[in-house]
């Protein structure tokens, strides 16, 4: 990769970010079109997000991704909001338009093209979300949009769950989602959908070995078992599912799609996805073999 004056510079806000496998999931694909682009992790500390954001623009850059902690300060510093930020009140994406900074939220997207791409829809199913953070709110938001019968967000903060539940009601003027305890309702409403899908950060690398949030003995051999976590691809839980007969989804697949939008907003190309997907692949064999 050669860095010249014409150079655009991307990259991702976060802070911790140095593990990032988006640097080589975009380089790649830059290097694969042949754009004179460059993805960089910054660190950014929440106390210097405000002055980092307004860099974005200062310093002609096309856009940044933003990820955990900022997603959600994020969306009261930039100048304008598509509707997926608004509606789930969380960025993940910048871009610089005609010297405006837009806010959007490509998570929802790119979790609704990695069911597809695996040949799997919501379509008319009853869903069960476990988790009611980030993930949580962007997950429903997409299967409500695909057509979902119902969502039930199995939160073990409740309290966290019904905001959840709350906001894709508004959203979608109907009452298609609801919220129940982990602890009391959890198991009948998992046993009951026909989807289930993990967005927590349980057994998420380095903690590859914590068991999952729900106990594989509620999943049955009918259901479609998803979990975002990637890194690893193949959790815990999706291997208690594959065990008991269930399908299952892994979570590269909604990094490499939301990945891919983002890549085509800041460069009006398509996405080498194909590509995006190699390099992630060898970037997480790198991070679980450095442990």
């Amino acid at each position: 990769m050669t860095v010249r004056g014409t150079t655009r510079v991307v990259g991702v806000f976060g802070e911790p970010v140095r593990h990032s496998c988006s640097p080589a999931m975009h380089n790649a694909a830059f290097a694969a079109l042949g754009l004179d682009f460059i993805y960089v992790p910054f660190e950014v500390p929440p106390e210097q997000l405000s002055t980092a954001v307004s860099a974005v623009g200062a310093l002609g850059m096309p856009g940044v991704n933003v990820t955990i902690p900022h997603k959600g300060a994020v969306a009261g510093l930039v100048d304008e909001l598509d509707e997926s930020a608004a509606v789930l009140e969380a960025v993940n994406t910048i871009c610089s338009r005609h010297g405006r900074l837009i806010g959007y939220n490509t998570d929802a997207e790119g979790f609704a093209r990695s069911l597809e791409e695996a040949g799997e829809s919501v379509q008319g199913a009853d869903v069960a979300i476990i988790g009611a953070g980030g993930g949580a709110r962007a997950v429903a938001w997409a299967v409500a949009g695909r057509g979902a019968r119902s969502i039930v967000l199995v939160g073990r903060t409740p309290p966290k769950a019904e905001a959840v539940a709350a906001l894709v009601n508004r959203a979608t003027g109907s009452q298609i989602a609801r919220a129940v305890p982990l602890a009391s309702e959890g198991e009948e409403s998992v046993r009951q959908s026909d989807v289930v899908i993990d967005t927590t950060s349980v057994g998420m690398h380095p903690h590859v070995d914590v068991p999952p949030v729900i106990p594989p003995n509620w999943i049955s051999a009918h259901q479609l078992v998803v979990d975002i976590v990637y890194s690893p691809a193949d959790t815990v839980l999706l291997r208690a599912a594959r065990q008991r007969g269930a399908r299952t989804v892994s979570g590269p697949g909604m990094l490499v799609h939301q990945g891919a939008i983002a890549f085509e907003m800041w460069t009006s190309q398509t996405a080498p996805v194909v590509t995006m997907r190699q390099a992630l692949t060898e970037a997480l064999a790198t991070l679980g073999a450095e442990g």
